[in-house]
């Protein structure tokens, strides 16, 4: 298989710094992006092979700037993961203010389409290329206290099913990879954001999460990077326009 090359931005750390090290391990050429500058510092260390540079998904001129220079860098682009997300507020939503709810969209659902606006006439052009969107768990179940984050996350399901519909025609393949609860700082802040709303301990709410998969442990970001992986290959071409979970099946999302 050709070197692919591949961008994704919001990579510094986290899933995103999984899946570009997945990436670059079978070979590909990867460029990512990230807002943070102590994170892009500690990549840069790590992968001093990999392209990073500093972007707020937010500005659609600092994408369209990363994408000038990232698509000169590669020479091309065959896959895009979009990774960009933060956890948004967490509280019932009467307790949610518009800038709140503005700023997850923004991050969560607006920079995936900004990004895929400028990776769709590149592909297209080459008649081949694949677009992987990080969804959630919550864009398939929906999460109350946490309605912007679920909004966007089921935003980018349907973003991913038209992009496939239209592209799909031009050998461009989209689909949303899912996952639950990933192990990591970010969950810890999830379920500590959760607990404080309902008022009850940590150690309460990380039971509640395992306890309603049908395999109780959180997923690994390796898993998910391996996914992606897998889904830019040309195995997985026949794999278009679907929302995959990787969760250990959750069997209920209710808040108790």
């Amino acid at each position: 298989m050709p070197q692919q090359r591949v961008m994704i931005p919001a990579a510094a750390d986290g899933i995103g710094k999984e899946i570009a090290r997945a990436f670059a391990a079978e070979g590909a050429k990867v460029h990512i992006c990230d807002v943070n500058e102590s994170a892009l510092a500690s990549f840069r260390n790590d992968f001093p092979d990999i392209a990073a540079s500093r972007v707020n998904v937010r500005n659609e001129g600092e994408i369209n700037a990363w994408f000038d220079d990232a698509l000169d860098d590669l020479g091309g682009l065959d896959v895009l993961v979009n990774n960009a997300g933060i956890k948004g507020p967490t509280s019932p939503v009467e307790g949610i203010d518009l800038a709140g709810w503005r700023e997850c969209l923004e991050v969560c659902l607006d920079s995936y389409f900004l990004c895929a606006k400028r990776a769709a006439p590149v592909m297209k052009a080459q008649n081949s290329g694949c677009i992987i969107n990080m969804s959630s768990n919550a864009g398939q179940h929906g999460f109350g206290n946490r309605t912007p984050y679920a909004a966007a996350k089921w935003g980018v399901i349907g973003l991913t099913k038209s992009l496939a519909i239209e592209l799909g025609r031009h050998n461009v393949r989209c689909n949303a990879i899912c996952p639950g609860s990933v192990k990591g700082d970010r969950i810890n802040r999830v379920i500590q954001g959760e607990a404080d709303v309902r008022g009850v301990p940590f150690d309460v709410v990380a039971r509640e999460i395992v306890g309603n998969q049908s395999l109780e442990r959180l997923t690994e970001a390796h898993e998910v990077a391996a996914l992606a992986v897998y889904l830019a290959s040309p195995a997985a071409f026949m794999i278009n326009g679907q929302d995959i979970a990787i969760d250990g099946h959750v069997e209920t999302f209710h808040i108790k």
